[in-house]
């Protein structure tokens, strides 16, 4: 295949046709450190200007509680990632039954570490519902990335018209979903090349009848955070003691609409489950994706795709229901990635305070073992609630670490002296991947001047220096940015996939990469942590390693590209083999 390779060195470019594309991009790593060091610098970055409101600072009612997320979108094309901040409401506008005029936020990456707010002049700013969560897509297949926006009310889809502007197209595309949605996922569901969308839903919230904080109908709050007493404050109610709602699921015709498909794909969720987080991911490695569904205070849904787009529910058979105790815990936010680096994809999902965050390892054949307290990671994550989460590679070691933003639900919290429970405002979380099963916390390395209640997170090299960022979401706040100052002196290399046909985001690709005695496995992935959306690019630290020895792509369609001896420090494009681009993959017909 002849693609095309970019090099560039001293402001000269080289052309070559050598069977891929690279962009050389610049790596100047300090060796003084040993370890991540993160800097948070919002501020500078001209971020600050934007605050997530949602209700007030009272919290009376859980739709206040649980907004948002964040999305990394390069929505100008200029190969800079690009973020959007889903907004929340006002508590006024709520009971009135009225759009707010909040608005979301698009801020354009500039270079030089700032950006710059263009959410009036894109025409960003929402509909005015009660934003939730976002996930980035090309649902249209024109090569612009989109975006679809989750709220308590009207969910939107956002049309990139590729001149800095955003269309809303949700009526004329049939994905108007008016419930309380939350976590939404893109994946060809069905390998006919376009774009399918899941969306979670929340509670069947009635404005007009809401119950008071501290309701004794709705019993008392235990150990799992559920009614409206929790260790003796009157707070919040729910969500148990509410009515929850079932899920959707939207096939893509390939004309840019959708038919819903909820009912025949059986991804419908007839126990009405409280549905926060949900991704995508090809778990049993039979090139279909798979579906995981984070929910809160009820068991976790896994839904094994079956082809045809029709789905199996197996979440209690494989294991990713409850816990290893059994029990059932506060589902919210999931990253899924191979931590172990053995060529199978584990789950991690974050949890209420009292209770552990869950890591899933991969057994094979979509069977999960609950490892997390083998791997050190049960007693750090207790006393704090956890949001966004993220498995990232944060010190380009080859090893995939694990990042939680974390807040509490309650801010009356703070009337207590309980060590189990953390204040409203907690510390986000870094844990280092040992390489041996194992996770340690890394104290100290998010320089946060004032903790925050966190909800939404993502990663991407916003700079472009060859180092994972981090951007979070904070309720009532402005986000945090955190730039990746490591400096191990460890190698990386990324790696951009341009699909064809309908897919041209690749969602779903999975890209295999051996150095020396390194093998690491990513995937393409639209959705997860919390309601947020990160990077599409693939990162691989290589750890001392100067180059990768293979690095091999398993396209969606079925094809495959292998490349041998690919330089580090670099940003490689690879496009499907030629002749693939039509190809499509039937199962289970």
């Amino acid at each position: 295949m002849d693609i095309l390779v970019k090099i560039r060195s001293q402001g000269l470019v080289l052309l070559a046709f050598v069977g891929l594309a690279v962009h050389f991009m610049p790596s100047s790593l300090d060796r003084a450190w040993s370890q991540p060091r993160f800097f948070e610098s919002a501020e500078a970055a001209g971020l600050s200007g934007f605050q997530l409101t949602s209700g007030d600072h009272r919290k009376s009612y859980i739709v206040e509680a649980i907004p948002a997320g964040v999305c990394v979108i390069d929505f100008d094309s200029d190969g800079s990632p690009d973020l959007l901040f889903v907004n929340g409401g006002s508590l006024e506008d709520f009971q009135k039954s009225e759009p707010s005029a909040l608005k979301h936020a698009l801020f354009r990456n500039q270079g030089g570490r700032r950006f710059a707010e263009v959410t009036r002049e894109a025409r960003a700013g929402g509909n005015g519902y009660w934003g939730m969560g976002c996930s980035v897509t090309d649902y249209d297949a024109d090569g612009l990335p989109d975006l679809y926006i989750t709220a308590y009310g009207p969910n939107q889809l956002l049309r990139n018209q590729g001149d800095g502007t955003f269309e809303d197209v949700t009526e004329q595309a049939g994905v108007n979903d008016s419930r309380w949605s939350t976590g939404s996922a893109w994946s060809d569901v069905d390998l006919d090349g376009d774009l399918d969308l899941f969306v979670a839903n929340y509670i069947e919230l009635d404005r007009s009848n809401l119950p008071e904080p501290g309701s004794p109908a709705y019993g008392s709050m235990g150990r799992s955070g559920l009614g409206c007493k929790y260790l003796g404050l009157s707070v919040m109610c729910g969500p148990q003691g509410l009515k929850g709602a079932g899920d959707s699921f939207f096939m893509n015709r390939g004309d840019g609409t959708f038919e819903e498909r909820t009912s025949t794909s059986g991804l419908g969720d007839p126990q009405a489950l409280f549905g926060l987080g949900a991704l995508f991911a090809n778990l049993d490695d039979d090139g279909l994706p798979d579906l995981f569904v984070a929910n809160d205070s009820t068991p976790n849904l896994l839904y094994r795709n079956m082809g045809n787009a029709e789905f199996e529910e197996v979440g209690l058979v494989s294991g990713v229901a409850f816990n290893a105790h059994g029990v059932e815990q506060a589902g919210m936010g999931v990253a899924s990635g191979d931590f172990l680096n053995h060529g199978r994809l584990g789950l991690y999902v974050t949890h209420f305070s009292e209770d552990y965050n869950t890591l899933y390892r991969n057994e094979g054949d979509l069977n999960f073992s609950d490892v997390t307290t083998r791997s050190g990671l049960d007693r750090p994550t207790l006393p704090f609630v956890g949001w966004g989460t993220l498995l990232l590679d944060a010190d380009n070691d080859g090893w995939l670490d694990i990042f939680v933003a974390n807040g509490h639900v309650f801010p009356s919290v703070d009337e207590l002296e309980q060590p189990s429970v953390g204040p409203y405002r907690q510390q986000s979380l870094v844990f280092r991947n040992l390489g041996n099963g194992r996770f340690q916390e890394q104290p100290g390395l998010l320089n946060l001047e004032q903790e925050q209640s966190s909800r939404g997170a993502a990663t991407a090299d916003f700079d472009g220096d060859g180092r994972l960022d981090l951007v979070l979401s904070n309720l009532d706040s402005s986000p945090a940015l955190f730039w990746n100052r490591s400096s191990n002196g460890n190698q990386y290399f990324r790696v951009r996939l341009v699909g064809t046909g309908g897919n041209r985001l690749a969602v779903g690709a999975q890209v295999r990469v051996r150095a020396g005695d390194l093998l690491q496995l990513r995937e393409v992935q639209s959705g997860g942590s919390y309601l947020s959306q990160s990077e599409l690019v693939l990162h691989f630290g290589l750890g001392n390693h100067a180059r990768a020895d293979s690095v091999e792509v398993r396209w969606p369609t079925g094809s495959t590209s292998i490349l041998n001896g690919v330089e580090a420090g670099q940003e490689i494009t690879i496009r499907p083999p030629a002749g693939q681009t039509a190809t499509r993959r039937q199962h289970g017909l």
